[in-house]
Protein backbone atom coordinates (compact mmCIF):
# COMPACT_ATOMS: atom_id res chain seq x y z
CA UNK A 1 0.00 0.00 0.00
CA UNK A 2 1.30 3.57 -0.93
CA UNK A 3 2.88 5.23 1.96
CA UNK A 4 0.51 8.78 3.09
CA UNK A 5 2.81 11.28 4.07
CA UNK A 6 2.32 14.81 3.03
CA UNK A 7 -0.36 15.63 0.20
CA UNK A 8 -0.63 18.70 -1.42
CA UNK A 9 -3.35 18.72 -4.11
CA UNK A 10 -6.71 20.28 -5.63
CA UNK A 11 -10.10 19.51 -3.31
CA UNK A 12 -12.97 19.35 -4.55
CA UNK A 13 -16.00 20.76 -3.20
CA UNK A 14 -19.07 18.33 -2.80
CA UNK A 15 -21.14 19.73 -0.15
CA UNK A 16 -23.84 16.66 0.05
CA UNK A 17 -24.97 15.49 2.93
CA UNK A 18 -25.74 11.74 3.34
CA UNK A 19 -23.30 10.65 -0.03
CA UNK A 20 -24.02 6.51 0.29
CA UNK A 21 -21.69 4.14 -1.26
CA UNK A 22 -23.83 3.54 -4.08
CA UNK A 23 -23.41 7.25 -4.65
CA UNK A 24 -19.85 6.60 -4.77
CA UNK A 25 -19.79 3.71 -6.72
CA UNK A 26 -23.74 2.36 -7.91
CA UNK A 27 -23.99 -1.60 -7.55
CA UNK A 28 -23.70 -2.36 -11.47
CA UNK A 29 -19.95 -1.98 -10.96
CA UNK A 30 -19.57 -4.89 -8.15
CA UNK A 31 -19.24 -7.65 -10.23
CA UNK A 32 -15.28 -7.56 -10.11
CA UNK A 33 -12.82 -8.19 -7.30
CA UNK A 34 -10.46 -6.31 -9.43
CA UNK A 35 -8.82 -2.98 -7.41
CA UNK A 36 -7.99 -0.83 -10.64
CA UNK A 37 -9.91 0.29 -12.85
CA UNK A 38 -13.05 1.78 -11.00
CA UNK A 39 -12.64 5.38 -11.07
CA UNK A 40 -14.10 5.40 -14.25
CA UNK A 41 -17.32 4.84 -12.50
CA UNK A 42 -16.82 7.08 -9.64
CA UNK A 43 -19.77 9.00 -8.65
CA UNK A 44 -20.87 8.05 -12.11
CA UNK A 45 -24.64 8.94 -11.57
CA UNK A 46 -23.85 12.45 -10.77
CA UNK A 47 -20.61 12.27 -13.36
CA UNK A 48 -22.50 11.14 -16.52
CA UNK A 49 -25.57 11.74 -18.31
CA UNK A 50 -28.04 8.96 -19.50
CA UNK A 51 -26.25 8.63 -23.09
CA UNK A 52 -22.82 8.44 -21.61
CA UNK A 53 -21.94 11.90 -22.02
CA UNK A 54 -20.02 13.92 -19.15
CA UNK A 55 -22.47 16.23 -16.89
CA UNK A 56 -20.65 19.03 -17.39
CA UNK A 57 -22.46 20.67 -13.80
CA UNK A 58 -20.47 17.91 -11.53
CA UNK A 59 -17.61 19.29 -9.43
CA UNK A 60 -14.94 16.32 -10.98
CA UNK A 61 -15.82 17.62 -14.76
CA UNK A 62 -14.95 20.82 -14.29
CA UNK A 63 -11.39 21.75 -15.31
CA UNK A 64 -10.46 22.68 -11.73
CA UNK A 65 -10.63 19.76 -10.23
CA UNK A 66 -10.66 17.09 -12.65
CA UNK A 67 -7.31 16.25 -11.24
CA UNK A 68 -8.39 16.55 -7.15
CA UNK A 69 -7.26 14.34 -4.59
CA UNK A 70 -8.73 15.51 -1.87
CA UNK A 71 -12.81 15.26 -1.45
CA UNK A 72 -14.42 17.94 1.20
CA UNK A 73 -17.96 16.46 1.54
CA UNK A 74 -21.02 16.68 3.29
CA UNK A 75 -22.10 15.03 6.37
CA UNK A 76 -22.24 11.20 6.63
CA UNK A 77 -20.37 10.62 3.72
CA UNK A 78 -20.11 6.72 3.08
CA UNK A 79 -23.31 5.34 4.57
CA UNK A 80 -25.29 2.64 3.09
CA UNK A 81 -23.53 -1.03 1.89
CA UNK A 82 -20.01 -1.85 3.71
CA UNK A 83 -18.89 -2.10 -0.36
CA UNK A 84 -14.57 -1.83 -0.77
CA UNK A 85 -15.29 -0.97 -4.15
CA UNK A 86 -15.94 2.61 -3.28
CA UNK A 87 -12.79 3.31 -1.65
CA UNK A 88 -11.51 1.36 -4.08
CA UNK A 89 -12.82 3.89 -6.80
CA UNK A 90 -11.80 7.03 -4.93
CA UNK A 91 -8.33 5.67 -4.80
CA UNK A 92 -8.13 4.62 -8.45
CA UNK A 93 -9.77 8.20 -9.74
CA UNK A 94 -6.89 9.51 -7.80
CA UNK A 95 -8.36 10.39 -4.29
CA UNK A 96 -6.40 10.01 -1.15
CA UNK A 97 -8.06 12.34 1.32
CA UNK A 98 -11.66 12.83 2.14
CA UNK A 99 -12.38 15.49 4.64
CA UNK A 100 -15.96 15.45 6.23
CA UNK A 101 -17.92 16.22 9.78
CA UNK A 102 -18.52 12.62 9.86
CA UNK A 103 -18.13 8.72 8.45
CA UNK A 104 -20.09 5.36 8.24
CA UNK A 105 -18.03 3.56 10.31
CA UNK A 106 -17.36 0.32 7.55
CA UNK A 107 -16.23 3.27 5.17
CA UNK A 108 -14.04 4.76 7.37
CA UNK A 109 -12.43 1.53 8.18
CA UNK A 110 -11.97 0.87 4.47
CA UNK A 111 -10.33 4.05 3.88
CA UNK A 112 -7.72 3.28 6.21
CA UNK A 113 -7.26 -0.46 4.58
CA UNK A 114 -7.30 0.80 1.23
CA UNK A 115 -4.75 3.89 1.05
CA UNK A 116 -7.02 6.55 2.04
CA UNK A 117 -7.04 9.31 4.68
CA UNK A 118 -10.39 9.93 5.89
CA UNK A 119 -10.22 13.22 8.05
CA UNK A 120 -13.11 14.63 11.00
CA UNK A 121 -13.33 17.86 11.41
CA UNK A 122 -15.77 20.48 12.72
CA UNK A 123 -18.82 22.17 11.36
CA UNK A 124 -17.00 25.38 11.43
CA UNK A 125 -13.46 23.78 9.77
CA UNK A 126 -15.35 22.31 6.91
CA UNK A 127 -17.15 25.35 5.94
CA UNK A 128 -13.55 27.18 5.50
CA UNK A 129 -12.48 24.15 3.69
CA UNK A 130 -15.48 24.45 1.43
CA UNK A 131 -14.39 28.55 0.65
CA UNK A 132 -10.93 26.90 -0.62
CA UNK A 133 -12.03 24.15 -2.23
CA UNK A 134 -14.11 26.63 -4.06
CA UNK A 135 -11.38 28.51 -5.32
CA UNK A 136 -10.64 26.26 -7.43
CA UNK A 137 -7.17 24.43 -8.89
CA UNK A 138 -4.84 27.53 -7.72
CA UNK A 139 -6.06 27.03 -4.23
CA UNK A 140 -4.37 24.13 -3.25
CA UNK A 141 -4.23 22.20 0.33
CA UNK A 142 -1.64 20.49 2.23
CA UNK A 143 -2.08 17.65 4.71
CA UNK A 144 0.86 16.40 6.72
CA UNK A 145 -0.30 13.22 8.52
CA UNK A 146 2.67 13.32 10.48
CA UNK A 147 2.16 16.73 12.06
CA UNK A 148 -1.58 16.15 11.93
CA UNK A 149 -2.24 19.54 9.79
CA UNK A 150 -4.14 21.08 7.25
CA UNK A 151 -2.53 23.97 5.61
CA UNK A 152 -5.05 26.32 3.37
CA UNK A 153 -4.13 27.97 0.49
CA UNK A 154 -3.52 31.44 2.58
CA UNK A 155 -0.89 29.68 4.81
CA UNK A 156 -4.35 29.12 7.30
CA UNK A 157 -3.43 25.92 9.37
CA UNK A 158 -5.48 23.78 11.02
CA UNK A 159 -5.18 20.80 13.19
CA UNK A 160 -7.28 17.27 13.01
CA UNK A 161 -7.31 14.03 15.32
CA UNK A 162 -6.27 10.39 14.33
CA UNK A 163 -5.80 7.58 16.00
CA UNK A 164 -2.76 6.39 16.62
CA UNK A 165 -2.56 2.79 15.30
CA UNK A 166 -4.25 4.12 12.14
CA UNK A 167 -1.73 7.06 11.60
CA UNK A 168 0.88 4.31 12.06
CA UNK A 169 -0.95 2.40 9.37
CA UNK A 170 -1.46 4.95 6.47
CA UNK A 171 2.07 6.81 7.01
CA UNK A 172 3.94 3.40 6.85
CA UNK A 173 1.42 2.24 3.72
CA UNK A 174 0.87 -1.15 5.70
CA UNK A 175 -2.20 -2.71 4.86
CA UNK A 176 -3.61 -5.89 7.49
CA UNK A 177 -1.19 -8.20 6.42
CA UNK A 178 2.07 -6.20 6.98
CA UNK A 179 0.96 -4.71 10.27
CA UNK A 180 0.84 -7.98 11.70
CA UNK A 181 3.62 -8.88 10.07
CA UNK A 182 5.39 -5.89 12.38
CA UNK A 183 4.62 -7.71 15.37
CA UNK A 184 5.45 -11.33 14.44
CA UNK A 185 8.44 -11.52 16.39
CA UNK A 186 6.25 -10.66 19.48
CA UNK A 187 4.03 -13.46 17.94
CA UNK A 188 6.28 -16.17 17.45
CA UNK A 189 8.00 -15.05 20.97
CA UNK A 190 4.25 -15.90 22.58
CA UNK A 191 3.60 -19.31 20.39
CA UNK A 192 6.84 -20.39 21.77
CA UNK A 193 6.11 -19.89 25.51
CA UNK A 194 2.92 -21.36 25.27
CA UNK A 195 4.55 -24.65 23.31
CA UNK A 196 6.72 -25.05 25.74
CA UNK A 197 4.25 -24.49 29.01
CA UNK A 198 1.61 -26.26 27.15
CA UNK A 199 2.47 -28.77 24.44
CA UNK A 200 -0.67 -30.47 24.81
CA UNK A 201 -2.37 -27.44 22.69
Amino acid sequence: MDKFTTLTGVAAPLPIINIDTDMIIPKQYLKTIKRTGLGTALFSEMRYNEDGSENPDFVLNKPAYRQAQIIIAGDNFGCGSSREHAPWALFDFGIRCVISTSFADIFYNNCFKNGILPLVVTPEQLKLLLDDAERGSNATLTIDLEAQTIKGPDGGTLTFDIDPSRKQILHEGLDDIAGTLKSDPSISAFEGKMAAERPWL
